[in-house]
Formats: structure tokens, C-alpha cells, sequence
């Protein structure tokens, strides 16, 4: 019999047994839609030129000294056995139907009942915003995989322990590692941690456990390109964020700053300045990541002397997650919830992907449909309103729930929030930057809004 806790306690709840029969129930078909799909298309998903970046960097392994850090590439080195990205694409389905169990567990060890862990789970089982992330060679996945396990492992018990705190540290500062967006989320733990009143043990080792790995990163990059960072793109992407709102007349920057302000060129969104050929950091002598450390005194500069002009295109484009209809941003993309009938090919006279190619397999092509499972798939359709609309009803939710039911549901809703507004703040908004901070709020509204109970109750 599954055991209900009064509030503020922990229940165990066992993994297995009739009380999860609705989970499973839902979690069959999303295991066979996952199987549709590597029947349906004959390759993983490669993108020109991330994919192939990450790949290069598990072959011959260091800190990506541009927008990539090299967590991912790491997942990727312990599969190069396999020589096979169709591989690594069914791995990771099976990692994502592995977040979703372990979003109903958690849920159900905080007393939610069955149809409310299991309605939390959606998401991640059937929007196809997740389902083509686990099908790419990209980062996404493992991202809020270790977000979601440094979660599972502070949350499981009441009492935090030293050794739950560094673990799950631990496991932040390696998303962090996979995409710098993420690092910050440290400071929630250990801003739990305080709140929670864990005791000066489990925040020391918290603190340990997600420094050391974040400054023995930045020691190898300093030892690889001469410079104490995680990345060396952090100050041309908040240059570029600045781009839709910075005037100069207003910042009056020095005589060496003034090169990158707006120099006429007019883009649809912030991260269209970075690749743009005309945007005046991309003249810069010596090209964008030369002038890295400049772009990062403009953009201070900028955001300073223009704060509600920041702000105001900050929450504007972080909107961009909740409207009616979907926004392409920019234009040039494609924000639809689809699975495409697709027959593609690889850019051609590319040197680094014949080089992926022959270091780590020989057989990556673009993707291409397979019949019939190609149509049957192209048929599948998940509503743009359980995506975005309804997205914003549950952060609402999670946030309102969490500081008038229960407080505890404010981590998860506050690790949504940083995951969905930090990148928009640094560089921009992007589709693909709204899924991580999904599962988060979904946690969040669920706890904060299960029926309070008294004693031991069977949902």
C-alpha cells in the first residue's frame, strides 16, 4: 500500500506495484513513440556546425574554446566505441524516458498522487521539442538530466546530508560544464541548503563539490588558450544581446569600445549579430572571439548606462516562450512541434566533417526518412498550446503554489525560471532553450499543488 505523508514529510513510496499502473500506462506508448522514431529516420540528427564540434572534441579531447564547453563531448568519448551516432541517439531516448521515471518518483516521494506525477510527465514524454532533442547530436538532454538528478538527490530526503549536498552540487556544476547557462544554478543550491537550515557541513562540501570542478575547467582552458574562463564566447554573446536596444549617445564608451557599437546593421533577433559578416564585431581586426574581452566591457557598459532598455528586451523576448501562436526567432528558423519528413544532406567541402567522419563514424549522413514509418511519424502532432500556453499556466502555478502551499516546490520553480531567462539575458531566446526549463516547473506546480493530506492516506 502506498503511504501518504503529512505535510512537510517525505514519504517512501515503493517503485513498483499497482499504484503506479497509470504511469505505465503512459509511459508504454511513449516508449513505442520513441522506437517510431529511430525506425522512422535512418540517422541521429548532426547539425552543421555543433554537432561536429562536440564529436571533434570527444575524438581529441579539450575545453571548446567557443560557445561549447566540453561536458557532452565527455558523454560522447565513453560511446566512441560504438563508432555510431544512431546509437547515441537511441541512448538518449532511453535517458529521456529515464527523466521521466524519475520525475514521477520524485513527485510521488512528496505525496503527489498518481494522475498528478504522471500529468507532470507529459511533457517530457511526448512534446516533440524533447523528443527531436534526444534524436540530435546536441547538448540538451544531458543538460536538465543532471539538472533534474542534482534535484532528485537534494530533494529525496528532509534532512539534507553532506554527502546528498556534494553529490548533487556535483551534478549541477557538470550541466554547467555541458552548457555554462546552467552554472549558476549552483548558488540555488546552496541557497537552499541555507534555508533549509542543513548545517555548515553539508553547505561547505556543497560549495567544494561545485567549485573545484568548475575551476579545475577553467585551469584547462587558461592552459589551452591563455585565459581563466569557462568559455570564450561569454562576452561576444552578451555584446550581441545588447545589440537590440544599445545607443551609444547614451553610453559614451572609450575610443576602443566605440568600434563594436551599432554600426547601422539591423537584425530580427540579439543572436543574429554574432554571425552576421556586416555587424561591427565580426570587423573587428582579428574576428569575433579576438575581441571577446572588449565585447564584454561594451556590453557592461551598455546594460549599466541603458538598465530598462536591458530589461525591457530581456522580458520581451522571454515572453517569446508563452504566445498563442508559435514565433519563429529569428525568422529563419522553424519553431513548429513536428517531426519533418526530411531528406537532407551535409554541408559540402566542410574538412571537419570528413575528419568526425573517419575518427568517429564513418557512416554520418544527413537525415533522411525511412518508409513507412517516415509518414506514419511526419503524422504525429502535439498541440502548440500544451507547449507554450499552457507552459506559462504552470510556471504561474508552480510559483504562486510554491510561496502560499508549500515552499518547497519554490527550487524547482526557481531552477525553471534561471533556465529559461538566463540565456535570454546573456545572448537571446530560442525554441530549444525553453525545454529544460519544463520538467522544472511541471515539478514545481505538482507540489505545490497536491491535495494536502493528513495522516495515512491511499491516493
Amino acid at each position: 500500500m502506498t503511504v501518504l505523508s503529512p505535510p512537510g514529510v517525505v514519504a517512501d513510496v515503493p517503485v513498483a506495484g499497482p499504484r503506479h499502473r497509470l504511469f505505465l500506462l503512459v509511459l508504454v506508448p511513449a516508449a513505442a513513440l520513441r522506437v517510431l522514431i529511430m525506425l522512422a529516420y535512418d540517422s541521429a540528427q548532426v547539425y552543421w556546425y555543433d554537432s561536429f564540434e562536440y564529436l571533434d572534441m570527444a575524438v581529441h579531447p579539450r575545453p571548446g574554446e567557443q560557445f561549447h564547453p566540453a561536458g557532452y563531448s565527455w558523454f560522447l568519448w565513453l560511446l566512441r566505441p560504438f563508432h555510431s551516432v544512431q546509437v547515441i541517439a537511441g541512448i538518449q531516448h532511453a535517458l529521456g524516458l529515464g527523466v521521466a521515471v524519475l520525475i514521477y518518483l520524485l513527485l510521488r516521494r512528496y505525496a503527489v498522487p498518481a494522475w498528478g506525477a504522471t500529468l507532470a510527465c507529459v511533457p517530457v514524454l511526448f512534446d516533440p521539442a524533447f523528443l527531436r532533442q534526444e534524436h540530435a547530436i546536441l547538448s540538451d538532454l544531458q543538460v536538465y538530466a543532471l539538472l533534474l538528478a542534482a534535484l532528485a538527490v537534494l530533494m529525496w530526503h528532509e534532512r539534507v546530508t553532506a554527502r546528498a549536498a556534494a553529490v548533487s552540487a556535483l551534478l549541477v556544476a557538470l550541466a554547467g560544464l555541458t552548457r555554462t547557462a546552467a552554472a549558476p544554478l549552483l548558488v540555488l543550491v546552496v541557497g537552499y541548503l541555507l534555508v533549509r537550515r542543513a548545517g555548515w557541513r553539508p553547505v561547505a562540501v556543497a560549495v567544494a563539490a561545485g567549485a573545484l570542478p568548475l575551476v579545475a575547467y577553467a585551469g584547462w582552458f587558461q592552459a589551452a588558450y591563455g585565459r581563466f574562463t569557462l568559455t570564450g564566447a561569454d562576452g561576444v554573446s552578451l555584446w550581441a544581446r545588447t545589440m537590440t536596444f544599445a545607443d551609444c549617445r547614451v553610453i559614451e564608451p572609450p575610443r576602443d569600445l566605440a568600434r563594436l557599437c551599432p554600426n547601422g546593421t539591423r537584425l530580427d533577433a540579439a543572436s543574429e549579430y554574432v554571425w552576421d559578416a556586416h555587424a561591427s564585431i565580426n570587423l573587428m581586426p582579428g574576428g569575433r572571439y579576438a575581441a571577446n574581452a572588449l565585447a564584454k566591457r561594451f556590453a557592461v557598459a551598455a546594460i549599466l548606462a541603458q538598465p530598462l532598455d536591458y530589461l525591457r528586451n530581456v522580458a520581451a523576448d522571454t515572453s517569446l516562450a508563452f504566445t498563442w501562436i508559435p514565433v519563429a526567432h529569428p525568422r529563419r528558423v522553424s519553431s513548429g512541434l513536428s517531426f519533418p519528413h526530411v531528406s537532407m544532406t551535409l554541408p559540402a567541402g566542410q574538412p571537419l566533417i570528413d575528419k568526425v567522419k573517419a575518427e568517429y563514424d564513418p557512416d554520418i549522413h544527413g537525415l533522411t526518412s525511412v518508409e513507412p514509418y517516415g509518414t506514419v511519424l511526419s503524422a504525429y502532432t502535439y498541440p502548440w498550446v500544451l507547449h507554450a500556453p499552457v507552459f506559462g499556466l504552470i510556471l504561474l502555478a508552480g510559483g504562486v503554489g510554491g510561496l502560499w502551499r508549500d515552499r518547497r516546490a519554490l527550487l524547482p520553480w526557481a531552477f525553471s525560471v534561471a533556465l529559461l531567462v538566463g540565456p535570454v539575458a546573456v545572448l537571446d531566446f530560442d525554441q530549444r532553450y525553453v525545454t529544460p526549463a519544463i520538467p522544472f516547473a511541471c515539478i514545481a506546480a505538482a507540489m505545490a499543488l497536491r491535495t494536502r493530506t493528513h495522516g495515512r492516506n491511499v491516493p
